[in-house]
């Protein structure tokens, strides 16, 4: 771009210091180049002009010609309005305004013509647009052909008179001073290759569409390149982290791995749990560091391929460490191993925040000499003063709970950073995993154990409470266990508190005969713990709950989730915590309750989780209904840049065939060092710098 491109916005035609003010503190608008990246979020045609006679009440926005013939004035104090009466000669609309009746009365005059622009609503027997937009009228032949553009303003942004009106005259000052010197920030082969349409061309046709068929086409053209960019930094970095850091080879399989499988192994391993085995051995014994991504539903065997990967590990003469996110889950993962490994002699131990002093020192000193095998723990794993004597293979559960850089500190364990596997139990949809996930290679367990019996979902009415008691009452004869889960949603904590509260109650009147306990977030963690330890040896058959159950224990026993006011639930977690059943051989079930009343959006998510228990094909479904940007998951590790115009959910074909050009590039260049290629470099720079934190990728 132009040098002219990177001028101070306030120095643009029709701005000025303190619009600029506003410009840089409400839309992030700094320089000319940032305004020309603020794309309009819709276009209307304003191409056609309609007569009045022709208006009915089901039109969207519309375009008349004709005069004003009076105003009128009605009401007082807040119910007043100013009404234009608006004709063509073929009938009369209103034009009515709640506010700004001087500027109005001043601004436009009785009897010029004028072209008017807005939504008709039907009044009573008369048709009238509010707050229409009024432009004078010039022929046909001086009318800006094609669509008209909208972009997004702030009420701030309104009251400076920043309205969307204003912006696109904004944005036309600033395109007759830059188009001319705009350079193209993509390489003509690229360009060719995907048969796009050149930046000048885009660009106009972005702010000032003539028609449909080249909007498209500015669109598609800066979807591509903004994706592509971000799919080029992500391979690029994940080649460079290749073929820098080196890893461990692991090529032997020992007495470790082979007495778990033939005297200790619980039950035979699925067809995917075999070629994850595989695809990560081979991973381990190439010489690079691996750093792979294991996804698999709950229940769906993630911890037990883990285990086997840690065995060989040990088998390689390195030690092996596990981190999860939670006291609870890191303890349970800790007994599940310790319990797997029974009679193997190998030394596993527990460290987190609550590790006494002298147990944590005796770990420490083990960690050293190398006597104990495998450390299980939280955070805690982190700490400058755990230090191993030769950490191969690091295990991190529920990934999306850590932070880069706590994460990145496990690297520094061992002279070359321990191989990588990172598991989840969130199910992440292709084009999502292809950029929070970009640079690590996927892995997905798409079956169950055998013996595992899908779970049985149903949508019942909060007024049906009878049946639904009876049945909860029938899982309990039987000997099973329920959870009974209440929302916990920030902005209303005390009501919900209150809600779970008075549930607690209600449940131990309807239910004497057995024991319920409680869980919720503002409980103090050895108060949360001991409920939770009571349910797990089952003293307590029914745990109230709010969703800090979702990733926790493992209650085999525990076959009935309800989960209250469902509607107030993503996709992702209703399915996130309808996993905590089903880990049995027993038939569970997962309860959805809501209100009759539902919207059309809530009455989808609930159908497709009664219809669906694929995790995957319901994240798809969660990102298509809510946006990338609400997914469970995806705040903590973070998107790592702010889309512009490409959206992850529509745009999935563009991003992965804008993956396939960079691929190629980065395989015929991996340096990107000839000539031809020093365009790509450059504009990864100026990214690197400006829009995106890549710093997030990890």
């Amino acid at each position: 771009m132009s040098d002219f491109s990177q001028t101070d916005i306030k120095f643009l035609a029709g701005v000025g210091p303190k619009k600029a003010e506003i410009l840089n503190k409400e839309i992030n608008v700094f320089s000319v180049e940032d305004l020309l990246y603020y794309f309009p979020y819709k276009y209307i045609d304003r191409s056609r002009i309609y007569f009045v006679h022709e208006v009915d009440g089901n039109m969207p926005y519309i375009q008349l010609k004709g005069r004003i013939t009076a105003f009128e004035t009605f009401g007082e104090g807040r119910k007043k309005r100013l009404v234009g009466h608006f004709t063509d000669g073929t009938g009369f609309i209103d034009l009515v305004w709640f506010q700004g009746e001087k500027f109005i009365t001043d601004k436009y005059k009785v009897n010029l013509p004028y072209i008017i622009f807005g939504k008709p609503t039907l009044f009573g027997d008369r048709f009238n647009i509010a707050h229409p937009d009024i432009d004078p009228y010039i022929s046909e032949d001086e009318r800006p052909a094609g669509l008209m553009p909208y972009y997004n303003t702030t009420e701030k942004m309104k009251n400076h008179y920043l309205n969307s009106k204003a912006i696109q005259k904004i944005m036309a000052a600033a395109f007759s001073s830059v188009v001319k010197n705009l350079s193209e920030t993509l390489p003509e082969r690229v360009i060719q290759q995907a048969r796009l349409m050149g930046l000048k061309e885009a660009m106009r046709n972005i702010h000032f569409p003539e028609n449909a068929a080249l909007l498209r086409e500015a669109q598609h053209r800066l979807k591509f390149e903004e994706l592509f960019y971000i799919q080029l930094n992500i391979l690029k970095y994940m080649a460079e982290r290749k073929s820098k850091l080196k890893g461990f080879v692991f090529t032997k399989v020992g007495d470790y791995l082979n007495r778990f499988y033939e005297e200790n192994l619980p039950f035979p391993l699925t067809g995917a749990q075999k070629r994850i085995i595989k695809e990560i051995r081979q991973d381990m014994a190439t010489g690079e560091q691996m750093n792979r991504l294991l996804q698999g539903d709950v229940g769906s065997g993630k911890t037990l391929v883990a285990l086997m990967l840690m065995l060989i590990a040990l088998d390689n003469g390195f030690q092996a460490a596990m981190m999860a996110p939670t006291e609870i889950l890191a303890t349970q993962h800790y007994q599940t191993v310790t319990e797997s490994l029974k009679g193997l002699n190998i030394n596993v131990e527990l460290l987190t925040g609550s590790t006494r002093k002298a147990k944590r020192e005796k770990i420490h000193n083990a960690l050293l000499t190398g006597d104990l095998h495998i450390l299980i723990g939280t955070h805690a794993l982190i700490e400058d003063t755990v230090r191993f004597s030769n950490l191969g293979l690091v295990v991190i559960d529920e990934q999306h709970r850590f932070g880069v850089a706590q994460r990145a500190k496990l690297w520094t364990k061992n002279v070359n950073p321990p191989h990588i596997l990172v598991m989840t139990a969130t199910p992440i949809p292709r084009t999502l995993a292809m950029t929070v996930y970009g640079d690590l290679d996927v892995s997905v367990i798409d079956e169950l154990p055998p013996g595992r019996k899908p779970i049985q979902t149903i949508h019942q009415y909060d007024k049906k409470r009878g049946a639904l008691y009876e049945s909860i009452r029938k899982q309990l004869r039987e000997g099973r266990q329920v959870y009974i889960v209440y929302p916990l949603i920030e902005e209303s904590e005390k009501l919900d508190l209150k809600n779970l509260e008075e549930g607690f109650e209600h449940i131990k009147e309807i239910f004497p005969e057995y024991t319920v306990c409680k869980v919720h977030g503002k409980m103090k963690p050895k108060e949360k713990d001991a409920e939770m330890q009571r349910f797990v040896a089952n003293e307590a058959q029914i745990m109230v709950a709010t969703t800090v159950i979702e990733v926790g224990v493992n209650v085999p026993n525990a076959s009935v989730m309800v989960i209250e006011s469902a509607q107030r639930f993503g996709l992702s977690q209703l399915h996130q915590l309808r996993g905590r059943v089903g880990r049995g051989a027993d038939q569970s079930y997962c309860i959805l309750v809501t209100p009759y009343e539902l919207s059309a959006d809530t009455r989808k998510r609930i159908d497709i989780m009664v219809e669906s228990n694929d995790g995957f094909e319901i994240a798809e479904a969660d990102l298509k209904l809510r946006g990338p940007g609400d997914l469970e998951g995806t705040q903590q590790s973070g998107i790592p840049f702010n889309l512009r115009i490409a959206n992850l959910v529509r745009d999935g074909e563009i991003m992965q065939y804008a993956r396939e050009v960079a691929q190629k590039i980065l395989d015929e260049d991996p340096l990107m060092e000839r000539p031809d290629n020093l365009l790509l470099k450059k504009q990864l720079k100026k990214l690197g710098g400006n829009r995106y934190n890549w710093g997030l990728i990890s």
